[in-house]
């Protein structure tokens, strides 16, 4: 036996507590109308957890609880205690007794406890389910609800075999499973909706990153190429250096050496022939020559001077073109101003503030001159710079005429001298080996100062070369820092072969750089550290959200298998349980009817709302309602004895009565319950049924134990135990007890 008792506390006309022990195979319940031994089968519904107040007879929460009389107050809950023994484990919990316990209060609040402890319904309803107990189940059978299962339709009577059978506990799964998989589906959409908002965005990312790595490509490439082109040419410069400094050594040396020849001469010349007008006119001539000489030299050097200013300017122009926003500055101004700025001095401790602020106010003043006088330069760097280049060119062109006027007279005194000389050589007088010797050294000084003045020239335009070298050392410092430097401490290792390299080789080297330039100020220029961070961020966001994806689809497909298992699970088992009850079904009919028989089938209803249409039609145009548009139900088909009747709309109440009954005990056979609740299940029965009906309790009693409720005599005399129950005055209901295999055993 597993139901062990029963205890009441304020539930309907049970006021006062009340326990009931059920220690017999069969306890009877009976009394009078009216008496309240109908609540007692309530309260099993109850503390089960059936939350139907009409299932109950009631209309509210407080008609379940105790309204008071004048003689017992009201009482503000109800409590029902079943307890169960577990000794076989028949409930999935690790106790030998197990009480479940619920409560409900006036404000309509329920309370469920499982030995004592707080609970959730649903847990109680799984901890039942696995014995085929239920809130309102096939083993609770109210007064007046036998007829219900002929009287559902074929759904409803699905719905009662499937509790009867246990598979309540398959559907919950079911549902719960297409509940995940509708939330799943749910998140599914969220998801992908999620991934095709950030796929534009993250297309846009990428593009830019692509062009980021073109440009980091790019500037490697430059980097090299600035490496390359900046080792060659600070070799180039130091060993060309090198090398007019080593040839100017000779010429200088034999210059200095001729010079004291010279003045050695002259002095012989003037101690021979102080007086002597040609001596006079060559000395004359040698100094208009010297002078002629050091301002063409000069002039050489101013035009090399302008003629270097001219090509940077130009260079400028060249790569400033079109920059708007751009001012070309020379690079003495700016330094200038750096130097204007370091001048004005801080101290360090300085805490006057006034001294601060005139301090920061010189700085001020210093920076607005500086941006006001390039403020046209600013306004038009191009056209600026244009018109410093026409300068230079005017500049420029009187510097040759100058140059060229200077050449002509220089040319003019050495035909002069010339001329002279080769009078004086004609004269056979003491002086002439002095003269000789004067134009001699003469000639050669003027060698000499040509190959002096050859190497001037080189070395200036290796000054222009050196000063386009710095500039694109200081942009290759800003591009890439003073790291791209690092070769130029090895230059002077092959100097002397970037002297002797063809110079179309570095010129190629430069045009190549500016090329890549152009390229990288095309692809976009920056670092685009914040655009990679980005891309790098969306692009996890994105992996994240297809990893959510492919879980959610592996979740999907899991709970789709899920529900499929549970649905064949739940045929399979629907379908076997219907075989078993079939069987005993036709037995207890054959019992009770004395023939005949009765089955149950299950059929495929089509729902009617959305196939209202005639049955010949669809018949002759060979039309069948979809799959989705049909649902299974269960069918009773009995057939009377020595009656002509085949439908259940054909039946007597009393035929009714008893079709139930055997249905009933033929669905609690196949799995039976711990307990059966019969609540005057025999009122329509005559006596020969009676006893049939009392045969058929006994027969299910070795399975289940039986509460009945009932007043039918027949069925009292196959209790173990008989409780009666009374109402006094104050309406309150009452228990008496009749243990009839005591009072046997006593007898006897």
């Amino acid at each position: 036996m597993y139901l062990k008792s029963l205890e009441l506390s304020g539930f309907k006309s049970f006021a006062r507590k009340t326990e009931i022990l059920y220690n017999a195979p069969i306890t009877a319940i009976v009394g009078p109308n009216g008496s309240g031994k109908s609540n007692i089968a309530e309260a099993f519904s109850f503390v089960l957890g059936e939350q139907s107040i009409k299932s109950m007879r009631g209309k509210r929460t407080e008609d379940l609880i105790w309204n008071g009389s004048s003689e017992l107050a009201r009482q503000n809950r109800a409590l029902v205690t079943l307890s169960l023994d577990n000794r076989k484990r028949l409930l999935a919990m690790d106790a030998d007794e197990i009480s479940i316990e619920r409560v409900i209060y006036r404000d309509a609040v329920s309370e469920y406890r499982i030995n004592g402890a707080h609970c959730r319904l649903r847990d109680i309803v799984e901890l039942l389910s696995g014995a085929h107990i239920g809130a309102s189940g096939h083993h609770i059978i109210s007064q007046g609800e036998a007829d219900r299962i002929l009287s559902a339709n074929m759904r409803e009577r699905r719905e009662i075999i499937e509790d009867a059978l246990g598979l309540k506990i398959f559907e919950w799964k079911r549902e719960e499973s297409e509940k995940k998989l509708q939330k799943t589906g749910e998140n599914l959409k969220q998801v992908a909706s999620l991934r095709r908002e950030l796929a534009p965005h993250l297309a846009f990312l990428k593009k830019q990153v692509e062009k980021i790595e073109k440009t980091k490509a790019l500037k490697g490439e430059l980097r090299a190429l600035y490496g390359d082109y900046l080792l060659s040419e600070h070799a180039y410069i130091t060993g060309s250096k090198q090398w007019i400094a080593e040839r100017e050594k000779e010429p200088k040396k034999e210059l200095e050496t001729l010079e004291r020849e010279l003045l050695t001469a002259k002095n012989i010349l003037e101690t021979e022939r102080g007086k002597d007008a040609r001596a006079k006119a060559i000395i004359a001539i040698e100094e208009r020559l010297r002078a002629l000489r050091t301002e063409r030299e000069t002039l050489s050097r101013e035009l090399g001077r302008i003629e270097g200013e001219i090509a940077g300017r130009t260079r400028l122009l060249r790569q400033g073109d079109g920059e708007a926003d751009a001012a070309m500055v020379p690079l003495s101004e700016v330094e200038g101003l750096a130097r204007q700025i370091e001048a004005v001095s801080i101290d360090e401790n300085e805490k006057d503030f006034g001294v601060l602020l005139h301090t920061l106010v010189r700085i001020k003043e210093a920076m607005r001159k500086f941006l006001l006088r390039h403020h046209n330069k600013i306004s038009s760097p191009s056209r600026g710079v244009e018109r410093e280049v026409a300068a230079l060119s005017e500049k420029k062109k009187a510097m040759e005429e100058k140059l060229a006027f200077v050449h002509t007279a220089e040319k003019e005194a050495e035909r002069e001298g010339h001329s002279l000389r080769l009078a004086i050589e004609q004269e056979r007088d003491s002086s002439r080996g002095a003269e000789k010797n004067i134009f001699r050294i003469m000639a050669r000084q003027n060698e000499l100062r040509g190959i002096l003045n050859g190497l001037r020239m080189r070395m200036h335009e290796l000054e222009h070369i050196e000063a386009d070298f710095k500039r694109e050392q200081t942009e290759a410092i800003l591009l890439f820092g003073r790291d791209v430097l690092d070769g130029e401490k090895h230059a002077a290792l092959n100097s002397h072969e970037k002297v002797l390299e063809d110079r179309a080789k570095q010129e190629e080297r430069r045009r190549s750089i500016e090329r890549l330039k152009i390229r990288i100020e095309d692809a976009g220029g920056g670092s685009g550290a914040e655009i990679t961070k980005e891309f790098e961020e969306a692009s996890e966001r994105d992996q994240f959200l297809a990893r959510e994806l492919a879980d959610l689809e592996k979740s999907a497909e899991n709970l789709k298998q899920v529900i499929a298992e549970l649905s064949k699970k739940l045929n399979e088992e629907f379908r076997s349980g219907i075989l078993k009850i079939n069987h005993a079904f036709q037995k207890f009919f054959t019992i009770l009817f004395g023939g005949g028989a009765a089955s149950l089938r299950v059929v495929t209803e089509e729902r009617k709302e959305r196939w209202e249409v005639d049955e010949a039609l669809l018949e002759a145009e060979h039309v069948s309602p979809p799959e989705e548009d049909k649902e299974s139900g269960i069918d009773i088909t009995v057939n009377l004895p020595r009656k002509k009747i085949r439908g259940l709309m054909m039946l007597s109440g009393g035929e009714r009565a008893l079709t139930s009954i055997a249905l009933l005990f033929a669905m609690s056979q196949v799995k039976p319950p711990p307990f059966i609740i019969l609540d005057e299940t025999d009122a329509a029965l005559d006596e020969a049924n009676s006893k049939k009906y009392g045969d058929m309790v006994e027969n299910l009693s070795r399975e289940s134990q039986l509460i009945l409720i009932t007043h039918n005599r027949e069925t009292m005399s196959r209790a173990g135990v008989i409780y009666g129950v009374t109402m006094d005055k104050s309406g309150v209901s009452k228990l008496l007890s009749i243990a009839f295999d005591e009072a046997a055993a006593v007898a006897k």
